[in-house]
């Protein structure tokens, strides 16, 4: 049974109210997306502190002696999370790495995130691995906003655009959030701000996903980069509008750190990835792939 609401705010440091006093192990397992978020950019390195970034991407039997360094360095980890760098449903190397973690460290919340394309056709997996916490990135609820925020969608094998594209996800999406939460898993719901684009939407978002069965919302302001480069990032004035709009219908979590695909410590306050995977290498390589 996936743990309550309420043990996830008291071990889960993305849903503590008060800032994270509990760390965890992000485990980069995920290597492609399905999705070509126009202000994503993936990548492999050891120096850039943002959602895609890590130092390698990992096999799931890989993760576990992993897993046991890291509690060894840090025993106030609590959550075993996957966020990356691409999406945790376009592959199947998640749902084994949670089954592994299941067996060999049981203690631990097992918390996925995803973009959620693939989330209602999978929902059955995920809830049967023992997901305790899903976050789904949801940057808008109407296509024709959604379309101005990804280029496009490879879904069933296929390459799809535009509006229709759009439609699909945001389905999907809303579809699989309601699964999900039906099975007794919280979920928390995030959103990249991009004031010009969404910023007049948020309120419809949290509102709309808050209905389907959200518990949680994060807007992440967007970071300029990839095709979104020349857009300005938003003011706290724009931060503080969005984030009061989405407080109408939902609880906020206001203490998001960007963290990396391969973070591990307390966010905010310790971060022993380089300790943990100084053996691994790092790489050069960028893609366009989804926020986690």
């Amino acid at each position: 049974m996936a743990k309550s609401f309420t043990e996830l705010q008291e071990n889960h440091p993305c849903f503590a109210s008060h800032g994270a006093k509990t760390g965890r192990i992000h485990l980069p397992v995920c290597p492609g997306c399905n999705i070509a978020c126009r202000f994503c950019e993936r990548s492999l390195n050891d120096t850039e502190n943002r959602p895609g970034v890590t130092s390698k991407v990992l096999k799931p039997a890989e993760t576990i002696p992993l897993i046991q360094k890291a509690l060894e360095i840090s025993p106030d980890i609590k959550v075993a999370g996957i966020a990356g760098p691409g999406d945790t449903l376009a592959s199947d190397n998640a749902i084994k790495t949670f089954r592994l973690i299941d067996r060999h460290f049981p203690q631990l919340i097992k918390c996925m995130s995803t973009n959620g394309l693939l989330l209602a056709e999978r929902a059955d997996e995920i809830i049967a691995a023992g997901i305790d916490s899903l976050t789904v990135t949801v940057n808008a609820v109407d296509p024709e906003i959604e379309a101005q925020l990804n280029d496009y969608i490879v879904w069933h094998g296929k390459k799809i655009e535009g509006i229709e594209a759009a439609k699909i996800l945001i389905e999907n999406q809303l579809s699989g959030i309601r699964k999900i939460a039906d099975a007794g898993i919280t979920i928390k719901v995030n959103s990249v701000l991009v004031p010009r684009i969404n910023g007049n939407h948020i309120e419809k978002i949290a509102e709309t996903v808050a209905a389907a069965g959200a518990k949680k919302y994060n807007i992440i302001p967007l970071i300029p980069t990839a095709k979104l480069a020349d857009e300005p990032a938003p003011t706290c004035q724009e931060i503080h509008a969005a984030s009061a709009a989405a407080s109408k219908h939902i609880e906020l979590f206001l203490h998001c750190n960007h963290c990396r695909a391969d973070a591990i410590g307390v966010p905010g306050r310790t971060e022993f990835s380089k300790q943990i995977y100084a053996n691994l290498g790092a790489y050069g390589i960028k893609e366009n792939f989804s926020h986690g």
